[in-house]
C-alpha cells in the first residue's frame, strides 16, 4: 500500500510540475510571439508528437504479435488463431467501456465531424484512446487498418494543442490537420501524401497561411520515422517494370474493375456494419463478430491483422505462398480456375472481415483494407490476362495501380492514393498508370456512391463540411435557433371582437390561427384588415376564419438551410411560418435572419 501511495504521490507532482512548465511556455509564447508564429510554432509540436503517437501505434501493435506469436507459434496451433479476434475485441470494448466511455470507432468520420460541427475542437483522451483500442483489436487479428486511428490521435494532439493555446477556430482546423497530416506522413513516410490526404479527405482550403503548417508537419512527421524506424518505404524494395504505352489499354481496365470492387466494398461494408447495429446486445455482437472473423481467417488466413506482411509478399512474387496455411488449398493447388476462384473470395470476402471486425466493436479503418483488396484485385487481372491471354504484364505494377485504384474509388481522394502508392514503392516510374488506374476508378465510383467512406454518414446527417462555403453555410444554418416565437395565436372560432384584443397585446402585425387541435389554420395579416378593424357593428359578426390566409409554402422543421432560402427565394416573402408534418405550429422564420446566420458561417469560414 506505501509502494502504491508513494508512486500516486510521485505521479501526482510530476503531472503538476508539467503542468506549471506548460504555462509558462504558454505565457511566453503569448507575450512573445505573433499569432501566424504561434501557429507555425505549435505545427512543428504537432508534427513531432502525431509522428510519435504513430511510432508507438506501430511498435504496440508489433510487439502484441510477436508475443502471441511466441506464446502461440501458428504451425503448431494454428485452429487457436481463430480465437485471437474474439479476445481482442471483447478487451476492445472493455477498454472502451470502463475507461473511454465514448464512441471512438470510425476516426477520420469523427475528425471530420469536428471540424463541422465544434470548430475542429476533439475531446482530451482522443490523443491517446484509439491509439490503445486499434492496437488491441488489429493485435489479435482485426481484419482493419490502424490508419484511422492514428489519423484521430494526431487530429486530436493538434486540436487540444490549439485549444490549450486559446487559437481561433481557423487555426484549430488548421492544426487538427497538421496533425493528420503528421499522421500519415509518419506512418508511411510520405509527407505529400499527408498533405494531400488533408486537402482531399478533410477538406482543407488550401492558402498560403495553411500550406507552410502542414509542410512544417509532414516533413517533422517523416523525419522522425525515419530516425525511429530506418529509411525503408514500405514497398520501397520493389522493383517495378518501366511504363510501357502498349499496357494503357490494361491500366485502363483495371481502373474500371478497381471502381467496381470499389463500389461493392462500400456498399457491403455499410451494409454489414447496419447489421450488427440491429444487434441490440454489445455482448451478441461481440461473440457473433468475433467468431464470424475467426472462421474467415481459418480459411482465409490473410485476412489476419493489416495485412500489411501479405502486401510484402505478393509484390515479391510469392501470392502463392500466402496461402498455404488455408485448410482449402490442396484443393485449388492443382486447378488453376480454382486459384482464380479463390483470389476473387479474398478480393469480396475481405471487406466483409472488416466490416465484421468494425460491427462487432473492434477497432479501425479501411485504409490497409483498401489497400489490400485493390492490390489483389491488381494481381487478379495481371494472373488472368497472363495466364489465359499468353500476355506477359508485369505483376507488380499492377498489384500498385490495383491499390491506388481501390483507395481512390473508396476515399474518393484518387490524388492522395496517387503519392501515396508514389512515396511508398519505388517512386515516380508508375506515375502514368497510378494516375491512369485511380482517375478511372473515381470515375466510375462517383455517379454510384457520392460520399468517401468517410463521409456519407455526415453528409446524410448534413453535418459534412466541404470546399464549397455556400453549401457548408446552408448546411449548418439551425433552424430551431433562428425561429421567432413572439408571433401571438388566435383560437380559429374567434371574433372581430376578439382580433381587436389581440391586435392591442402585439407587437406583431401578423397572427396566428389554430384549429381545435392546436394545428395550423391559417394567417391574419393586420394590414389587410384595417378597413373593418374600426366598425364595432362587425366585432360580433365576423369570424376569423373569414379573415385568414393560407401562406404560399410552408417551412418544415425537418428542412435543411438550402431547402429554406429556396422557399423564400420561390415566394418573395419576408416571413414563412414554421410548422411539422403534423401541422403543428412552431414559430416563424425571418429572411433577414436566415441570411445574417447564412453570412456569420461564411464569415467564420473565411476568416483569416
Amino acid at each position: 500500500m506505501r509502494k502504491k501511495g508513494a508512486l500516486f504521490l510521485f505521479l501526482q507532482k510530476t503531472r503538476n510540475k508539467i503542468s506549471i512548465l506548460f504555462i509558462k511556455f504558454r505565457s511566453f509564447v503569448e507575450r512573445n510571439l505573433k499569432t501566424s508564429t504561434t501557429v507555425l510554432l505549435l505545427s512543428f509540436l504537432t508534427g513531432v508528437f502525431g509522428a510519435t503517437v504513430a511510432i508507438i501505434i506501430k511498435n504496440l501493435l508489433h510487439l502484441n504479435v510477436s508475443l502471441l506469436a511466441n506464446l502461440f507459434p501458428p504451425g503448431k496451433f494454428n485452429y487457436l488463431h481463430i480465437a485471437f479476434p474474439l479476445i481482442g475485441i471483447l478487451l476492445t470494448q472493455l477498454y472502451i467501456r470502463f475507461f473511454v466511455k465514448d464512441d471512438i470507432n470510425h476516426g477520420v468520420t469523427i475528425a471530420l465531424k469536428a471540424m463541422s460541427k465544434s470548430g475542429g475542437k476533439l475531446r482530451r483522451h482522443n490523443t491517446y484512446s484509439s491509439m490503445i483500442a486499434s492496437s488491441i483489436t488489429v493485435g489479435f487479428g482485426g481484419s482493419v487498418g490502424l490508419e484511422a486511428p492514428i489519423v484521430l490521435t494526431g487530429s486530436a494532439i493538434g486540436s487540444n494543442l490549439a485549444t490549450a493555446f486559446n487559437l481561433s477556430r481557423k487555426n484549430t482546423l488548421l492544426l487538427l490537420a497538421c496533425g493528420t497530416t503528421a499522421a500519415i506522413a509518419a506512418v508511411f513516410k510520405s509527407p505529400i501524401a499527408g498533405i494531400v490526404f488533408a486537402i482531399e479527405v478533410l477538406m482543407l482550403d488550401l492558402t498560403t497561411a495553411a500550406l507552410l503548417p502542414l509542410l512544417i508537419s509532414a516533413a517533422t512527421g517523416t523525419v522522425l520515422s525515419i530516425l525511429f524506424l530506418g529509411e525503408n518505404v514500405m514497398f520501397g524494395e520493389c522493383l517495378t517494370v518501366p511504363f510501357s504505352l502498349k499496357n494503357i489499354p490494361f491500366y485502363i481496365l483495371l481502373g474500371l474493375l478497381t471502381g467496381v470492387v470499389s463500389i461493392y466494398f462500400l456498399r457491403t461494408l455499410w451494409f454489414i456494419e447496419k447489421l450488427f447495429a440491429k444487434i441490440k446486445r454489445q455482448g451478441w455482437r461481440i461473440i457473433i463478430g468475433g467468431l464470424l472473423l475467426g472462421v474467415l481467417i481459418l480459411f482465409f488466413p490473410v485476412f489476419y491483422g493489416e495485412g500489411y506482411e501479405n502486401l510484402n509478399q505478393l509484390l515479391h512474387g510469392q501470392g502463392h505462398l500466402l496461402f498455404e496455411n488455408s485448410p482449402i488449398y490442396p484443393f485449388f493447388r492443382n486447378y488453376h480456375i480454382l486459384f482464380i476462384l479463390f483470389i476473387v473470395g479474398v478480393i469480396l470476402l475481405k471487406v466483409v472481415a472488416t466490416a465484421v471486425t468494425t460491427g462487432a466493436g473492434g477497432i479501425g479503418g479501411a485504409f490497409a483494407p483498401s489497400l489490400f483488396a485493390g492490390a489483389f484485385t491488381g494481381f487478379l487481372l495481371a494472373e488472368i490476362l497472363n495466364h489465359y491471354f499468353f500476355l506477359d504484364l508485369p505483376y507488380i505494377n499492377y498489384i500498385l495501380a490495383g491499390m491506388a485504384g481501390v483507395m481512390a474509388g473508396v476515399m474518393h481522394a484518387p490524388l492522395t492514393a496517387i503519392f501515396l502508392i508514389v512515396e511508398v514503392s519505388v517512386g515516380y516510374s508508375l506515375l502514368i498508370p497510378l494516375m491512369i488506374t485511380a482517375s478511372i476508378s473515381y470515375l466510375v465510383v462517383h455517379p454510384f456512391e457520392k460520399h468517401s467512406i468517410y463521409t456519407k454518414k455526415l453528409a446524410e446527417k448534413g453535418e459534412l463540411r466541404t470546399h464549397n462555403k455556400d453549401q457548408f453555410a446552408m448546411r449548418q444554418l439551425n433552424i430551431m435557433q433562428l425561429i421567432d416565437t413572439d408571433v401571438l395565436t388566435i383560437p380559429i372560432h374567434s371574433t372581430l371582437r376578439d382580433y381587436t384584443s389581440y391586435i392591442a397585446k402585439s407587437r406583431r402585425n401578423l397572427f396566428v390561427v389554430l384549429d381545435e387541435n392546436e394545428k395550423f389554420a391559417g394567417l391574419l395579416v393586420m394590414d389587410y384588415h384595417r378597413e373593418i378593424l374600426f366598425k364595432q357593428e362587425l366585432y360580433d359578426k365576423v369570424k376569423i376564419e373569414e379573415l385568414m390566409i393560407q401562406p404560399d409554402v410552408f417551412v418544415y422543421d425537418t428542412d435543411k438551410g438550402k431547402e429554406i432560402v429556396e422557399k423564400f427565394q420561390k415566394t418573395n416573402n419576408y416571413n414563412l411560418p414554421v410548422i411539422t408534418k403534423e401541422k403543428k405550429y412552431i414559430g416563424f422564420l425571418s429572411k433577414a435572419n436566415v441570411l445574417a446566420a447564412y453570412k456569420r458561417v461564411v464569415a467564420s469560414e473565411s476568416e483569416d
